[in-house]
């Protein structure tokens, strides 16, 4: 059948969008109708080859939408659910088996081969030419999308499905980060280095745990504004003080547990001189392919945990679902970092992203 694409050709090349071919759902796959998806900073990394994905292909990996078929033996969908699509994952390997598919240990092909496993796309141009499909398992930069079934996860009866791709990734980035692997405790201070999207997303699940002091940390001051309203306790602009110092000084001390949310290496050690003995700092953000970091030796070698969390841990029926129910009664309100963009007009939602004037675009598919 016909879809709307936006594909890429070459690295660095802007978004087209074209008409291309979807493939039927094969056994194990459904066919989800794209309502809307969101638009990521690993969008951007890839458009730009700092993360491995073949062209041309559709970038995308934030997909809520409608099933509209199914192949065979498919059972947790049925055709007219509301879904988000989530993370791909093998099922088969250790990590998987033990709860955390997040770390499926195919994840690389996954998220980035560009094909099925057989190596077969499930999209094309109407002269027969492949297109690289399965971005994170979706490519959901189209109005349709051919997908794993078992990855799918349903929305609870009357979420708005326009806005509900971000709680895939983005969101439960942040908001994972917090609930699986900080798990602060009652009176603990934590901050939050970057409040784009993700890190916003940590600072209301922050709120949502027993952390008492928490600190948002960015340049931008609307952003720490928003940060404020959504529930940080304190905020820190970094260009008017040094965030290490300050962290200190609102803490009497160094906090418990940070979280770098901004990809860059800098900012990461700033995150890490801001815990101290025994403390935690997590790394979320996404840097460039081959970027490195240095720490201190002695103050890391005194108990200091570094740690890598990916997508949230977990696995994406128990957060993603946490995340729409707690929006639904109004605790989680990521709405408030949404801003809507049409199919054709992805190029600008990126830029406007990358620039820092939007916080979590949406392309909203016109079917």
């Amino acid at each position: 059948m016909r879809v709307t694409a936006a594909t890429i050709e070459e690295v660095g090349a802007p978004l087209r969008v074209e008409e291309l071919e979807i493939d039927d759902p094969r056994p194990g796959e459904a066919r989800v109708r794209i309502v809307a998806s969101g638009v990521c900073h690993t969008d951007a990394i890839a458009q730009e080859g700092d993360f491995p994905y073949p062209f041309p292909g559709v970038l995308g990996h934030e997909g809520a939408g409608i099933v509209e078929a199914v192949g065979d033996g498919v059972r947790n969908v049925a055709v007219g659910d509301a879904v988000v699509i989530g993370w791909p994952w093998c099922g088969e390997c250790r990590n998987c088996r033990e709860g955390q598919p997040r770390y499926c240990m195919q994840i690389g092909p996954l998220v980035g081969r560009g094909t099925r496993e057989d190596g077969s796309t499930a999209l094309r141009r109407p002269d027969g030419s492949p297109v690289h499909s399965h971005f994170f398992g979706q490519s959901s930069f189209a109005t349709y999308s051919i997908v794993d079934a078992k990855v799918l996860v349903k929305l609870p009866e009357g979420f708005p499905v326009e806005t509900a791709g971000p709680l895939a990734c983005g969101l439960a980035t942040g908001a994972g980060a917090v609930w699986n692997n900080v798990r602060p405790e009652v009176g603990s201070s934590l901050v939050v280095y970057g409040t784009g999207a993700v890190g916003l997303a940590a600072v209301m699940a922050a709120v949502n745990s027993g952390a008492t002091t928490i600190i948002a940390v960015d340049r931008h001051e609307s952003r720490l504004q928003l940060a404020r309203e959504l529930g940080a306790t304190d905020t820190i602009n970094v260009n008017e003080a040094d965030p290490v110092q300050a962290v200190q000084e609102i803490c009497g001390g160094h906090a418990d547990y940070s979280l770098e949310c901004t990809g860059n290496v800098k900012v990461l050690r700033q995150a890490a001189d801001s815990v101290g003995l025994r403390g935690r700092c997590v790394i979320i953000g996404g840097a460039p392919a081959g970027a490195e970091f240095t720490l201190d030796h002695m103050s890391t070698l005194w108990g200091k945990t570094v740690a890598g969390v990916l997508g949230g841990e977990g696995t994406s029926d128990r957060l993603i679902g946490a995340l729409a129910r707690l929006h639904l009664t109004g605790r989680f309100p990521y709405d408030r970092l949404v801003a809507r963009f049409r199919l054709d007009e992805v190029n600008d939602a990126m830029a406007r992203s990358a620039a820092g004037d939007v916080l979590k675009p949406i392309l909203v598919m016109e079917h």
